[in-house]
């Protein structure tokens, strides 16, 4: 049975005209690994898929298994009350920095058009409101971790980021509820320079996701 495949890498290359990925497998089907992870209509099409070399022509369940293994131990979760465009980035940075879940909170419907496609690769679980989600998170042991600019808030490269936890974004423009935050153990929020009050919301999420990589992740 095939798979959907990703239209990220083919929509890419009608704009610039400019393929990305890989062709064909080389040498045709008689130089085909034998190996379960590759899917066989890749190995005669092509891998377009916007995906690392490393998972080239495999399978979209052979990857997902593959990152299962290595999942890091910090959750996303997102408040969900405006069809914020940013989820969807939020998702796929989730994706790069290999969180081992997000959490949706709210309305279940969001805009995937920013994860571009990253969705597939990542554990999404939905919550229908902030009790609903601080009593999964009270049930695995998870602290909430609210991240948002407001007071108490701790400068996130000098705060306690635990190991294990959930980091809460909010909404892009209002921040986080106050319902989210009451059932956070802590808020860190992210040193700013400039005039503006608060950043991009998806860029905030990238800072804070690199910001538990840096240390805690292994290569």
């Amino acid at each position: 049975m095939t798979e959907p495949r990703d239209d990220v890498g083919t929509a890419h290359a009608a704009e610039d005209q400019v393929p990305h990925g890989v062709g064909p497998w080389p040498g045709g089907p008689d130089a085909w690994p034998d190996d379960p992870r590759y899917d066989r209509d890749l190995l005669a099409e092509g891998d377009r898929r916007n995906v690392v070399d490393a998972y080239r022509y495999w399978t979209m369940a052979a990857i997902v298994a593959d990152l299962d293994v290595r999942r890091h131990t910090f959750h996303v979760a997102i408040e969900n009350w405006q069809h914020d465009f940013n989820i969807g980035s939020i998702v796929r940075t989730a994706n790069a920095f290999l969180a081992a879940e997000v959490h949706i909170i709210g309305r279940r419907r969001w805009n995937r058009r920013g994860a571009m496609v990253t969705d597939r690769y990542q554990h999404v679980r939905h919550h229908d409101d902030i009790a609903a989600f601080a009593a999964w998170a009270a049930d695995a042991g998870l602290p909430i971790i609210a991240v948002d600019n407001v007071d108490g808030s701790l400068p996130v490269d000098r705060a306690d980021l635990p190991r294990e936890c959930v980091l809460l974004f909010g909404q892009e423009g209002p921040g986080l509820s106050p319902e989210a935050l009451a059932a956070a153990s802590g808020a860190v929020e992210i040193t700013q320079y400039g005039s503006t009050r608060s950043m991009n919301a998806g860029a905030a999420a990238a800072v804070v996701m690199y910001e538990w990589c840096r240390r805690y992740a292994t290569a």
